[in-house]
This record gives C-alpha cells, structure tokens and sequence, in this order.
C-alpha cells in the first residue's frame, strides 16, 4: 500500500493485524472506542472465545432461540445470497469442518480424517437447519458458525462507521487484507502474490472504496489445508489460489472474495470488480478493475 499518514494506529483483532491510518490525529479515546467495537464483536461473533454467542449455539445440545446485534441481519442477508450464488459452497454452518481439519479452538491442526467424509454426508445446512427471522435464528441441534468469509469486513465497516461519526474523512482502515479507503487521493495497493508474499502480482487503484484479498497460503496448517473450504465437501478448495475484489463496502468485497473460489463472477449479482488467480497461473480480471495486473 502507497501513502503516508500523520498518525498509524495499529492494534490486533479477531487474531489478525489491524491498522488505521489518516492524517488527523487519532485520540486515546476514538483508540479506545475502536478497541471497545471490536472487543464486543469478538464477544458475540468468535467461535475461539469462551462465552461468545457462537460458541453458545455450538454448545447448545437440543438447540434455541438466538439473537444477535442489529449489524447481524446485514451479514446474514449476505450470506444467504452467498448460499444460493455458490450452490451452498459458502455456507455460514461451515465451522464444523474447519475443526475436523484441525482449525478449531484447540487449534490442534491435526485432521481427523475418519470423521471428515461422513460429516459430509450429513452435515448441517445453512438454508435447512437454521431459522432465521432478521438478527435471531433458532437452531435444533449444536451447530459451530464460522463468518469468516464475511465478518472481517463488516467489522471493518463497522470501525470506519464509528472513524466518520467521530469527524474522520481521509482514512484507511486495513483489517490484514481487507481494507476500506476513504478520501479524494488514490491509493495504490500492491497484490500479493499467493505463493510468495514478497512479491506482488498487480496493484489496485482505490478511491473511497474497499478492497478484499482472500489466499490459500493465509491460515495454512499444512499441506493442502487452508481456510477456504467448499462447505458442501468439507474439502478445502485447490482450483484457484487467490481472489481480489473491489466494492462498495467491505463485507460485500469480503463475501464475494470468498464466492470467487467457486463461481465465476457472472453468478454474482453485486456491483464489484475482480482479479483471479488460478493453481496454474493464469489470472482473470474483469474489464472494469481500477488497476494493473503483471501476470
């Protein structure tokens, strides 16, 4: 990323590296203010925490009733078009996988490969085994909800909302990788490439707009196993390697980062643009990104 900022405050949430950057001065108490945001995100939208709502629903053995902070009906609205879109591939209920590969909370990171392909067979599905009305969903059974395809970046829309109610026009917020721009400047941001982060395979031109990047080689435990997994398998994914998608705002730019791994862009009703990376090197980039790409 190109530009210089007056302050850079730098904090760790939801387990990854967070920055914001802007000319104006960032007071202790708007840095307190943002730490409190995602504190309480953490608290009800984690399935590593103790406590938190998702963990709740996993530990619920016959089920409830559960209801979530108003954002919430955003994000599931979100996921529900993800659903459809992917044919199911993206599905919220997709936490019970990441666990049997080992990416649980006892981040063991040892596959339990004897219960992956009958948990297959009768997994939980998002459009079946969850009610849900706005931000409540009633469940029957324990059910582990991962929104990773989608919750960083509405969390990093939520701490933009919170920079412009307290007077912030020129700002960056980069949630590691997801990242929402505000300001009249352009500003460059290199991609990496997926098998060597010391390289970059292009570089996007963003203006008051948001960026999302999602690779096989983040959160990587071995071979072959990442986080970006087709919930209908159970198996994560080995076609393409990596997606960048510009939109409006982050969550979307999120979730179809995610969508990218399995469809191509024309099931995808949103208004966005896009780079593609595929395991044998080609890229595609749609005719509307703001940017150049090297490969």
């Amino acid at each position: 990323m190109d530009g210089v900022s007056a302050s850079r405050f730098a904090f760790d949430a939801i387990g990854t590296s967070w920055e914001i950057d802007t000319p104006m001065p960032i007071g202790a108490e708007i840095r307190q203010r943002v730490l409190d945001l995602v504190d309480r995100f953490a608290s009800v939208y984690s399935r590593f925490r103790d406590g938190s709502l998702i963990t709740k629903i996993a530990e619920a053995e016959n089920g409830g009733i559960f209801t979530f902070p108003p954002e919430a009906a955003a994000m599931f609205d979100l996921y529900d078009q993800l659903y459809e879109a992917t044919g199911g591939a993206v599905d919220p209920l997709v936490g019970r996988n990441l666990e049997l590969l080992g990416y649980g909370r006892d981040y063991s990171l040892i596959p339990a490969l004897a219960q992956i392909a009958d948990h297959a067979i009768r997994r939980p599905k998002w459009d079946r085994d969850v009610v849900r009305v706005g931000r409540t969903i009633i469940t029957r059974q324990p059910l582990v909800i991962d929104l990773g395809a989608v919750g960083k970046g509405y969390l990093v829309d939520l701490t933009a909302r919170l920079l412009v109610a307290d007077g912030f026009e020129d700002f960056v917020v980069d949630g590691s990788g997801d990242m929402l721009h505000r300001g009249d400047n352009v500003l460059d941001v290199g991609l990496e490439h997926p098998l060597d982060p010391t390289m970059v395979v292009g570089v996007a031109r963003l203006r008051n707009a948001s960026i999302c990047a999602s690779a096989v080689n983040r959160r990587r435990w071995g071979d072959g196993l990442h986080h970006v997994l087709d919930a209908r398998t159970g198996i994560p994914v080995s076609d393409v390697i990596a997606t960048w998608v510009v939109a409006n705002d982050t969550a979307t730019a999120d979730g179809l980062a995610t969508a990218l791994f399995f469809v191509p862009a024309s099931r995808l009703t949103a208004n966005f643009s896009f780079v593609r990376m595929f395991a044998d090197g080609r890229a595609e980039v749609s005719d509307n990104f703001y940017g150049e790409v090297f490969t």
